[in-house]
């Protein structure tokens, strides 16, 4: 047990090794900190990232898993999403931030994709106003846009280490949307799904390791709803002009749960054990699962 002077918001352990176990945390001043966990007193990193609270934060490099630096990026309610390679001090390696003249939007949720070589690597940000922005980190452009009309609470790619291959969505009413980031149109952009999964807020997605077209989401009715994406018979199509564009799949529901009488804001998979999962709620109680027959779907 660690206490800290600020309230952290946010943590990962995506940007290091198994050995090191180093956890990156996001706090409500604004800072970005990594804690060797062995010798927690003071980081071993610690940059003074944001000018207010960061709201979500993901890493990938370390693991085992993907490519390229091990890069944390974070996304804040000042508007900027910034990304960060704890070998380098002080400044980012990237900063998204709104354009002059653009309002500021309170970013909620960040996340890495695309990182399965050393050059290519994306980074999806959602918004409270719905956009949802994929900024290209090898082009250092974005990419694509677009907006779901509903405050943007969890983003998550079905495979960080993979070409894109899917991106789930969860919004502030309850709705959830999988986009197909096979396929780029030039200006349909890419073909989703959407699929509306209970009353109240989606608060998190994440998808099962092991079989990455399986995932939970994780409400704030306090349940937890476990869902199947199904592909098309064929994953693209040519429009009138000859352009490929994406076909979206279906999703099914395998099974629900109601766990608490308050929001489920916090869910992880076990990497090692298939189906064994973690959530936070906020009734104060941590909840270890397990959901068995996931062989059999």
């Amino acid at each position: 047990k660690i206490e800290k002077a600020k309230p952290l918001k946010c943590g990962t352990f995506g940007a290091t090794s198994l050995q090191q176990r180093y956890l990156a945390t996001g706090d409500f001043g604004g800072s970005l900190n990594i804690w060797n966990l062995e010798a927690p007193e003071i980081p071993v990193y610690s940059v003074k990232g944001h000018k207010e609270i960061i709201n979500s934060i993901d890493g990938v490099g370390g693991l085992g898993i993907g490519e390229g630096a091990p890069e944390i990026v974070t996304g804040s309610r000042d508007g900027t999403v910034k990304v960060w390679d704890p070998r380098q001090k002080d400044t980012p390696v990237a900063n998204m931030e709104p354009v002059q003249g653009e309002s500021k939007r309170d970013c909620w949720t960040v996340a890495f994709g695309n990182a399965y070589n050393q050059e290519e690597r994306v980074v999806c940000a959602g918004y409270d106003n719905g956009d949802i922005k994929l900024f290209d980190l090898k082009t250092m452009s974005l990419r694509w846009e677009t907006n779901i009309k509903n405050g943007v609470c969890s983003l998550e790619f079905d495979r960080k280490d993979v070409n894109m291959n899917k991106l789930v969505a969860t919004s502030l009413e309850g709705k959830f949307h999988v986009f197909d980031m096979r396929t780029q149109h030039p200006t349909k952009g890419f073909a989703s799904v959407s699929e509306k999964a209970q009353k109240s807020t989606i608060w998190q997605v994440r998808h099962l390791p092991q079989n990455r077209d399986i995932f939970m989401t994780s409400g704030g009715a306090g349940s937890l709803h476990l869902w199947k994406y199904e592909y098309p018979a064929q994953r693209s199509k040519k429009d009138s002009e000859g352009a490929e564009m994406g076909v979206a799949g279906s999703v099914s529901l395998l099974q629900n749960v109601t766990l608490s009488t308050q929001p489920i804001s916090s869910l992880d998979w076990s990497p090692d054990k298939k189906g064994l999962c973690v959530c936070g709620a906020f009734d104060q109680t941590v909840r270890v699962l397990i959901v068995t027959k996931l062989n059999k779907v």
